[in-house]
């Protein structure tokens, strides 16, 4: 069990969202939160809505030199960080063909590889305390391959790969837990700040977006898999939760079904912009 009362939560992308949300819930749960993401003055604001001590750390998730210093000074302001969640991250909407590598590179960057590499400088420092708790919001499209996120796709399938190598590393050897989150609609801005074939926002929502469940009760089912060091969580209802155990029961069927669904995604798509 992981008890985050008076624990030291750090959250990336903790600036809207289900960022926002965790910082709100492990608050009032009683954790000391750490507020990590780009956009100062987006921090302050969800800093000045909790009831518990606090701290606003902003950085550049991918200034991969600067991250040291971020570290020490999480780890500085409470003694330790008890719980990581790597909750910052960026999606996609457009088709692969019409998809700059710019678009890949950059996607991978903020969704992959700044994750891992700031679990990385957690590991031995949880180690030497005895233990703490790796957390990776993926998605399920890091369960499913889903059209117009292919970029976003590998790097939540990647991402749930590291952290179930890095679990079977860690958990028995050095008492850290690890959970991947995988939601799927969620009520927030995801869809609107998706990069396009060319790196621009999206700037409009999908409406099974707008329709997804409050970030809210997002956030406290995360910290409930937390609470029990649930190994996954699929924070998901309805088709996705359906397609997202359909792809190891009988994956056949999933890839039937997926064909279809894609290619009267791009389709439509397709339409739209023309």
């Amino acid at each position: 069990m992981t008890d985050i009362r008076n624990k030291t939560v750090w959250i990336t992308g903790a600036s809207s969202g289900i960022g926002a949300a965790l910082a709100k819930t492990a608050s009032e749960a009683g954790a000391n939160v750490i507020l990590s993401g780009r956009r100062l003055e987006a921090l302050d604001e969800v800093a000045r809505s909790l009831v518990g001590p606090n701290l606003t750390l902003p950085f550049e998730a991918t200034d991969y030199p600067a991250l040291g210093t971020g570290v020490e000074q999480a780890w500085n302001w409470q003694g330790q960080v008890d719980v990581l969640i790597n909750n910052a991250g960026i999606s996609q909407r457009s088709i692969a063909m019409e998809t700059t590598p710019e678009v890949y590179q950059h996607l991978l960057d903020v969704d992959l590889l700044a994750p891992i590499w700031l679990t990385q400088l957690q590991l031995e420092r949880m180690a030497a305390v005895g233990g703490g708790h790796i957390v990776a919001i993926s998605s399920v499209a890091g369960r499913i391959g889903a059209p117009m996120r292919t970029a976003y796709s590998a790097a939540k399938h990647g991402l749930i790969g590291y952290m179930d190598a890095l679990r079977c590393e860690v958990e028995t050897l050095h008492n850290i837990h690890v959970t991947n989150i995988l939601p799927g609609s969620v009520a927030t801005n995801v869809s609107r700040n998706a990069l396009t074939a060319d790196g621009s926002k999206r700037l409009r929502s999908d409406d099974i977006i707008d329709a997804g469940d409050d970030p809210l009760d997002c956030a406290r089912a995360i910290l409930d898999a937390i609470k029990t060091n649930t190994n996954e969580l699929i924070y998901a209802k309805d088709n996705e939760l359906e397609l997202a155990k359909l792809r190891h029961a009988d994956p056949d069927t999933f890839f039937e079904a997926i064909a279809g669904y894609g290619a009267q995604t791009v389709l439509a798509l397709q339409q739209e912009n023309s």
